[in-house]
């Protein structure tokens, strides 16, 4: 049976760029061919994996930030910066007839009518400045537009979502940092920030700001979504929630199933040994992990719209290569998201403006 919405959205993407907010195939490409692009052969399908160009295309994607993710706990994280950099843009440079180097909001349309993806570079977490904004200055030249603050740990200068706090939000450093990012039009994004800090960063900046890969703490009550008296503020700061396919953040139900083997904070132990064989002997205790739903992401779109407003609801996969919910598998997907929005009654204008307008 023919899918007439998936059949529509297709066509509409067509017309309109889909812009996806946050994607780690740079720290991938990192693990599995020591940061080489060319070596992990984007060309081809990567079984295992969820990001590649064939599948890029057949998700009709215009715009991609990669993020130069830098682990808090990473040596030498000045330099681990840099080279995630360095393989952040070398997707574009080995890949020419696909990637346009981007820096700027009109290089998305500008690859799309050329039959290309922009490629802009993201800094997943300022670890890497090492207490410093002189290094900010330097992400810039090379092409970095958009920076996380944080990560799972917070740093001396921004408390993280997910860790104890240290500065009670942000320290004389962070304001000062959040100043630069604004001087320098670099987009501030507030995934994996602590709420109290956020707060303070929407007193601070004279920018919009984006969460690039988080859902809607009402629906899913893990330390990672934006609560509601964040979400108030939206609006008037001109800002993006762009939500994400990270299934404890998706699902309360898989959320709840994993509490047992997380940390206080909500952290698992990643795709590890340690970490899958505590996944396997909490599935002998508890029976089989929920599995968070396409739909169920849906429904974050949906409480957002409502509370925020569609002009500020936008879409950051957080694809790495881990778990993704049903019917959210790869970055082929997409359309598929967007095909569900259409069936709940979303119109063209809504669907444009979420997807990447």
């Amino acid at each position: 049976m023919t899918d007439t919405s998936l059949a529509h959205v297709l066509k509409l993407l067509d017309r309109i760029p889909m812009i996806d907010g946050h994607n780690d195939l740079p720290i991938i490409i990192r693990h599995r061919s020591g940061g080489d692009v060319r070596a992990f052969d984007l060309a081809k399908v990567h079984a295992g994996y969820d990001t590649d160009i064939p599948r890029l295309k057949q998700g009709r994607v215009a715009a991609q930030f990669w993020a130069a993710y830098v682990p808090t706990a990473a040596p030498h994280s000045a330099r681990f910066t840099l080279e995630q950099i360095d393989t952040a843009r070398d997707i574009a440079l080995a890949y020419p007839e696909t990637f346009r180097a981007a820096t700027r909001s009109s290089d998305v349309m500008r690859a799309k009518r050329e039959g290309r993806i922009a490629a802009f570079v993201t800094v997943e977490s300022t670890v890497g400045l090492e207490g410093s904004l002189a290094p900010l200055r330097i992400w810039h030249a090379a092409g970095v537009r958009l920076v996380t603050l944080c990560h799972n740990e917070t740093l001396p200068w921004v408390d993280s979502a997910t860790d104890k706090p240290a500065s009670n939000g942000l320290s004389d450093f962070g304001r000062a940092l959040v100043r630069e990012l604004n001087r320098l039009g670099i987009i501030i994004d507030l995934a994996h920030v602590a709420p109290h800090a956020m707060h303070q960063v929407l007193d601070e900046t004279a920018a919009p700001v984006v969460w690039s890969h988080s859902n809607a703490a009402r629906l899913c009550d893990h330390p990672r979504n934006v609560p509601d008296d964040v979400l108030a503020r939206v609006k008037a700061n001109g800002g993006l929630v762009m939500v994400t396919f990270v299934p404890d953040f998706v699902s309360q139900a898989t959320r709840d199933w994993h509490r047992p083997i997380a940390d206080p904070y909500g952290k698992l132990r990643g795709p590890t040994p340690e970490g899958e064989a505590a996944e396997r002997g909490l599935a002998a205790k508890s029976g089989p992990k929920p599995r968070a739903t396409l739909e169920q992401l849906a429904d974050h779109v949906d409480y957002l719209v409502k509370t925020v407003g569609v002009d500020h609801v936008g879409i950051g996969s957080d694809f790495f290569g881990g778990p993704a919910p049903v019917g959210l598998e790869d970055v082929s997907r997409f359309p598929h998201f967007l095909a569900e929005l259409h069936r709940r009654g979303y119109s063209d204008a809504a669907l444009t403006k979420i997807a990447g307008g």
